[in-house]
């Protein structure tokens, strides 16, 4: 398989860039043009000769663009440009002339559009709308909230069927306006795509990304649809932001092109069974918010166009670049030399503009009609749950660069390495008994624009982690973001309840209505819409993140049932629920059944982890003294196969030693608050026996500590 070397041509930056902005036309002689739209409201066309820019339109500032779309009629040439903003949608011909402004009336701004031959489809945060020549005739409100929407190709497929990405982990398919099925995907999906740019032979394939770094492919049959394919996320890359298909590779298959959050680009291949194979990546320091393939700047030489958050555009050429002895050589042709003195003058002009601009503000500074003006910027953050190491991401990307970040939290969380993040960490001593647990300060190198951080947080515990984010600009000015951290923050949404599990019941009965109960469930677990689900019952499913327990949230206007195999979980519910009704002055009647068998399994759940921690916690205090016997030994053979073992991972241990503070105290935390909470539903306050409950854990055997809880309970 030939190796892929692509190169790295910038091209301009426009302003700040939302998912799926940019776009490239079909092909215009041996070229394409670049649609790219941004924040500023800025729509332009632009294409590339003997290197320089040569701009087709651009429009006049306006309304923020959240999305651009390339259309035209049904199995056609798609040269038409659609771009949406706040509620309205215009259309604009290749040369820029507008011939379309229409005002779709949503209550909500238009989110995410999608555009085939005559039909328009849009969507806010929860409403669905599908327009045909400027008419509506379907509508959807979703149950949560809605992140893309693409539709089969009409050319393949008789009727109309979008296809919804929620955020509920759901994928749902639509017929008018209902709902035909749904399709639950490993994470929250985010974008959508035609498989092979025409949904596949059957046009029913359709490409997804998850916020959660995942891609995968459904297949939406008449009846019910199919997996085709999954690539899991093992090396925790960001988010997927965008997907396209183009044959970067030239063997006449399609490839799979990625974008992410982390900067990350990505070339995957098919082989003959249909499966993808990393063939490519690429890293910028910006989240990649649209990735598509074709041929831009030189004939006959395909290349990966992106676009950035902050509004960079480049590409990633096949075009050569003649190298001799590790160095770049060029041939000075009297073209090259007139375009290198033309960036010269370029460089020192802009150059120039700054100390004017610069000696301009210090005089405004200082006189006496000096008005101070703080300097507004954009944030693109991300607080999203990981579910493979039960850990927070919160993402922080700018368009200039970030001097530092401030971390502080009133609730306790471990912060946790990231290998990505070459900012330094500083802590500063805090007082719990006012409320602060954590004040770290990040300062980042120069020219950062994206920062990763992660914490884990403790269950049963919930308050706010604040972010004050410092960018590198004058005068020095600052902007806080929070995010909230919930009782049941590790939780995440599925749609699987396994009912043969021993379960534990907490039932909640008073003059309450749908939307409060709602309110306080949203208050205890994440990924839930703000918004009253419509019906007179409402049933959620999670799953813990951190041990699998399952919770099963069902309730309508006057009652709540909440079902899980952990008891500590229904503990956290039953206080933080009783806590919020008596906020509201509502009187709750509170019943439960405790199931005995549900502390076995739960403690055969944690088992494994336990069991793993305290095997690493052994092997990594052995480490130093077997580094220091080899050492002193030239020949370790005499030591055990154990040893020798510990010796050769020692740099690996001591790394995932590193990687998870406070794990196992986590892990004897959440056995004391099962342990307390199952005598507490019983009437029993067992805090004095803790102690002994400790001893046993110390010298820890499963079957030794159920039956500590078996004989207590006995007693």
């Amino acid at each position: 398989m030939m190796e892929l070397n692509l190169t790295r041509v910038d091209y301009q930056q426009v302003g700040i860039t939302s998912p799926k902005t940019m776009r490239l036309l079909p092909m215009s002689g041996k070229t394409q043009k670049i649609a790219v739209a941004d924040q500023q409201g800025v729509l332009q066309c632009f294409g590339m000769k003997k290197g320089e820019i040569q701009l087709v339109f651009a429009t006049p500032p306006g309304p923020k663009i959240i999305r651009l779309e390339v259309a035209g009629p049904v199995g056609g040439l798609k040269e038409r440009i659609f771009v949406a903003s706040g509620p309205e949608v215009r259309g604009f011909t290749k040369k820029g002339k507008n011939f379309l402004a229409f005002d779709t009336n949503m209550s909500e701004p238009i989110q995410s559009m999608y555009v085939e031959g005559s039909d328009l489809f849009t969507c806010g945060n929860f409403i669905y709308n599908h327009y045909r020549d400027c008419k509506d005739i379907n509508h959807y409100l979703c149950g949560d909230k809605i992140n893309d929407v693409i539709t089969l190709p009409m050319d393949k497929i008789p009727d109309v069927i979008p296809i919804l990405a929620c955020q509920d982990r759901v994928l749902r398919s639509l017929q008018h306006s209902e709902l035909l099925y749904e399709v639950e995907v490993p994470g929250p999906p985010v974008v959508l795509e035609l498989y092979g740019n025409d949904a596949g032979d059957d046009g029913n394939e359709i490409l997804f990304g998850t916020s959660d770094g995942r891609v995968g492919l459904v297949q939406f049959g008449t009846l019910a649809p199919t997996h085709r394919w999954e690539l899991p996320n093992e090396k925790k890359n960001g988010g997927v932001l965008s997907l396209a298909n183009y044959d970067i590779t030239a063997d006449g298959v399609l490839d799979l092109l990625v974008g992410r959050d982390d900067g990350l680009v990505e070339v995957y291949s098919f082989d003959e069974a249909e499966e993808p194979i990393w063939r490519y990546s690429h890293t910028c320091s910006e989240s990649v918010t649209s990735v598509q393939g074709g041929v831009v700047t030189t004939p006959g030489y395909d290349e990966i166009v992106c676009s950035t958050y902050a509004g960079w555009l480049f590409s990633l050429t096949s075009a050569p670049f003649h190298k001799e002895t590790g160095k770049d050589t060029m041939t000075f042709t009297s073209e090259g030399k007139e375009k290198i003195v033309s960036l010269r003058n370029e460089v020192d002009n802009l150059q120039q503009k700054v100390l004017d601009e610069r000696e301009k503000y210090q005089q405004t500074a200082f006189s006496k009609d000096a008005v101070s003006a703080v300097p507004i910027f954009s944030i693109n953050d991300k607080f999203v749950l990981n579910c493979e190491d039960a850990s927070y991401s919160l993402s922080l990307e700018l368009q200039m660069p970030i001097d530092n970040v401030l971390l502080q939290s009133d609730v306790p969380i471990d912060l946790l390495d990231v290998e990505k993040n070459s900012a330094v960490v500083s802590y500063s001593a805090c007082n719990p008994e006012e409320g602060n647990f954590l004040l770290a300060t990040y300062r980042c190198q120069a020219n950062t624009t994206r920062l990763e951080l992660k914490v884990r947080s403790i269950e049963g515990q919930h308050g706010t982690l604040q972010a004050y984010i410092t960018p590198r600009i004058q005068p020095k000015t600052c902007q806080v973001k929070q995010y909230p951290i919930k009782p049941l923050s590790l939780h995440q949404r599925t749609h699987v309840f396994d009912s043969s599990r021993p379960h534990n019941s907490l039932t909640l009965t008073g003059q309450f209505s749908l939307a409060e109960i709602h309110s306080w469930v949203c208050f205890c677990l994440p990924e839930l819409p703000d918004r009253t689900p419509a019906g007179d019952n409402v049933t959620f499913h999670f799953i813990s993140t951190f041990l699998s327990t399952q919770l099963e949230c069902s309730y309508r206007k006057g009652e709540a049932v909440f079902r899980s195999d952990n008891i500590s979980t229904i503990s956290i519910l039953k206080d933080v629920l009783s806590k919020e009704a008596t906020k509201k002055k509502i009187r709750l009647d509170i019943t439960y059944d405790v199931n005995d068998e549900s502390i076995p399994h739960t403690l055969s759940l944690i088992h494994p982890r336990l069991e793993h921690q305290l095997l690493l916690a052994k092997k990594v205090q052995l480490v130093d003294a077997l580094k220091e016997l080899a050492v002193h030994e030239s020949d370790t053979s005499f030591l055990s196969a154990e040893y020798q073992q510990i010796l050769k991972e020692a740099d690996q241990l001591q790394i995932e030693y590193k990687k998870q503070p406070c794990h196992l105290e986590r892990l004897y935390g959440m056995i004391t608050d099962l342990y307390i909470d199952k005598f507490k539903f019983k009437g029993q306050n067992v805090k004095g026996k803790v102690p002994a409950l400790l001893e046993v854990l110390d010298t820890y055997d499963l079957q030794g500590l159920v039956q500590f809880l078996k004989t207590l309970h006995d007693s």
